[in-house]
């Protein structure tokens, strides 16, 4: 059976010079009637493409024309349909972010990596941290805090110092980012279905925005996170090369 593949490109005039060559080489469907998604980027434009698509419940793979890729394969224009047959898939639960700013609204955003909470000024931030309605630390005074998935886990959570989550473990991590007091807190594992509070203390005082990969909200009163599970974000790896194996190697380098 012949693959419809819909190509998408950021930007970078490199990733526009691959998508005009695999665009000549093996056609281009549109997104709706497309078997597979192919992203030709970085791992921005990858996290871009998975929420832009999500609907479609079509597989995305990604070839590398950014600077990281740890979502991304390597990049090469043969053999791509016996790359895209051969490919594993991997299903990954987004994060849901619910939060109220201090105007009173109420804003939702959907994170595959992680949801952050980060001073907003030129004071620490405080942070109240609940966890399934009790409160787990009353008092967290930090540059920031965030909450990962397994996915998100080698990106900034692991910049933060936080642990590297195998992509199958139903587990969370909470990080905490320059904390100050407690000075030696590092954070927590917590389930999968475990739901995240953070309320901020002082925020005339001291604000705090909130980042869900790419959608901020400033000047936030409180945030609750939780894993959403009637969302699961299709992605394909060449064998050997899935997420499993990129999170063993970034422990041992």
């Amino acid at each position: 059976m012949t693959r419809k593949i819909a190509f998408l490109s950021s930007r970078a005039p490199i990733a526009q010079a691959a998508l005009a060559e695999l665009v000549a080489r093996y056609g281009d469907a549109p997104e709706g009637e497309a078997d597979v998604i192919v992203a030709l980027g970085g791992d921005g434009f990858m996290l871009a493409t998975l929420h832009r698509t999500q609907e479609l419940d079509v597989p995305v793979y990604g070839m590398n024309r950014g600077t990281v890729g740890f979502l991304m394969n390597e990049y090469g224009e043969d053999d791509l349909i016996e790359r895209l047959d051969a490919a594993c898939e991997e299903v990954i639960n987004p994060l849901s972010m619910r939060a109220e700013s201090a105007d009173g609204k109420l804003h939702h955003a959907l994170a595959i990596n992680e949801v952050s909470l980060l001073r907003g000024g030129p004071q620490a931030a405080q942070l109240r941290i609940s966890v399934d309605g009790l409160v787990r630390l009353s008092e967290l005074v930090c540059d920031g805090a965030l909450v990962s998935t397994p996915a998100g886990s080698t990106a900034y959570n692991y910049s933060a110092h936080g642990p590297i989550l195998p992509i199958g473990a139903d587990v969370l991590a909470l990080t905490a980012v320059a904390a100050f007091r407690p000075r030696r807190w590092r954070g927590a594992l917590l389930p999968k279905g475990a739901v995240v509070r953070f309320d901020t203390c002082e925020p005339e005082k001291r604000p705090v925005m909130a980042v869900a990969d790419a959608t901020s909200v400033d000047n936030v009163l409180w945030v609750e996170i939780r894993s959403e599970p009637s969302i699961g974000h299709r992605i394909l790896f060449d064998p050997g090369h899935g997420l499993e194996e990129r999170l063993l190697r970034e422990q041992f380098v």
